[in-house]
């Protein structure tokens, strides 16, 4: 009698044991302790992650879609060293900030700066102004030429870009220090550098939590710990914040509605185009679709402008504007859309534009830090800003760069995201 209990009993022991084991795994949820954990894989947030590594940093980035959802793929590319800013005739805060940043990207490029762009696809080394006939124009670009010594030059007929080397163009054509960058290239290559520190997150099951004034990151496989939370979420930085029970700092959205037009024209064309106004009246940038079909990105005043407008509207604007800008280009066969965005910012009196990038701590929460790079082409400063406010919080690399991944490996690694003249022309 007791040898048929026995088997018995140990069944029962051995299903007690696996009900413990299942009942207590959530109560042992490990720790994963980093130096640094970054939430937002746009371009702010994949810099940033490269900038910290290069320091000795252990960093880690969670993106809940692809890497450069909406802001970053939706950029055009440029990266200006303030000449757009300074139409007027005058110097200000946005234009000194940034007249350094083309100089700044051309090390990275050349893989002697703070981050090591090599590989990343240059689409154009050269970007122009052009001025239309008006005297408006004229003056101008003459007066922007004069204030920005050097960074502007004028350009003699054979010099000007094909589109504008025509007979009937009467205007004048400047050369900028700015280039062009690819923008699905710069994401590649800056995620190919530390793609295993780069992570799916799911908010349906993870959560940032809020511990005596320490932020930290809930997954399903562990807690993340870090010295340092750095949120480079964009517009989503406003929700993360509220996750934390943080109001500040307030972020603001600044809309423009942008056209997009697919054509048979061959030559490619990366230029602003100045009307009377202290903006670019038209910005032209040229991309090509996975099936190398040319695409025109527009932007400048016509996108600004063109904010709540309908969709049929703004594209028969932009086709007005085409056809009095540059009368003697034949697109060929054509196909127009239009791409709206929300240009995520740190909040300034009457939703000006920032003058820099971005970074301070959160309200309220100890080892916290928001950032915004403001526009593409500050992502060099906003990096250098990071670095200074870790040093000023006395946050140092400590541990090791390379945690114990194995808990985070089954959450899966983000794609890059797919570029807007792929997705609205199919």
């Amino acid at each position: 009698m007791c040898s048929s209990i026995t088997p018995a009993l140990n069944y029962v022991s051995r299903h007690a044991r696996a009900l413990a084991i299942q009942y207590t795994a959530p109560m042992t949820n490990p720790t994963l302790h980093t130096d640094i954990a970054i939430i937002g894989g746009g371009v702010a947030g994949l810099w940033a992650l490269n900038q910290l590594r290069n320091r000795g940093y252990s960093a880690l980035l969670f993106e809940h879609q692809a890497l450069g959802s909406d802001q970053t793929i939706a950029s055009q590319g440029m990266i200006h060293g303030g000449i757009k800013y300074a139409l007027g005739g005058n110097l200000n805060a946005g234009t000194e900030a940034i007249a350094a940043m083309p100089e700044a990207w051309r090390h990275c490029l050349a893989g002697d700066g703070t981050v090591d762009l090599r590989g990343c696809r240059v689409l154009s080394e050269e970007f122009y102004l052009w001025s239309t006939g008006s005297l408006g124009s004229r003056l101008g670009s003459f007066f922007a030429s004069k204030i920005l010594r050097g960074r502007v030059e004028p350009l003699a007929q054979p010099d000007y870009p094909a589109p504008l080397r025509h007979a009937d163009f009467g205007g004048q054509v400047y050369r900028l220090v700015d280039l062009v960058l690819d923008v699905p290239s710069l994401l590649e290559t800056l995620a190919e550098r530390h793609r295993q520190s780069i992570f799916n997150i799911d908010w349906h099951q993870a959560s940032l939590q809020q511990v005596s004034g320490k932020a930290r990151l809930v997954l399903p496989q562990c807690t993340v710990e870090p010295q340092c939370l750095l949120l480079t979420a964009g517009a989503g930085n406003a929700t993360l914040l509220q996750q934390l029970g943080a109001s500040s700092p307030a972020m603001q959205r600044r809309p423009l509605q942008q056209v997009l037009v697919k054509h048979q024209y061959q030559e490619p064309l990366f230029a602003h185009c100045m009307g009377n106004s202290t903006s670019p009246r038209l910005t032209i940038s040229s991309h090509r679709t996975r099936q190398g079909e040319p695409v025109w990105y527009l932007g400048g005043d016509l996108a600004t402008a063109g904010n709540g407008e309908s969709s049929q509207q703004l594209i028969a604007k932009a086709r007005q504007e085409l056809a009095q800008l540059l009368p003697w280009i034949d697109l060929g066969h054509s196909e127009w859309r239009t791409l709206s965005l929300d240009r995520a910012e740190v909040k300034q009196a009457g939703l000006l534009r920032p003058d820099t990038a971005f970074v301070a701590p959160a309200e309220g929460i100890d080892n916290a830090l928001v950032a915004w790079p403001t526009k593409l082409t500050l992502c060099p400063q906003l990096g250098d800003a990071i670095e200074a406010q870790l040093q000023d919080r006395q946050i140092y690399p400590h541990y090791q760069p390379q945690p114990q991944l194995l808990a985070l490996q089954d959450l899966g690694h983000p794609p890059i995201a797919t570029p807007c003249w792929d997705t609205l022309f199919q």
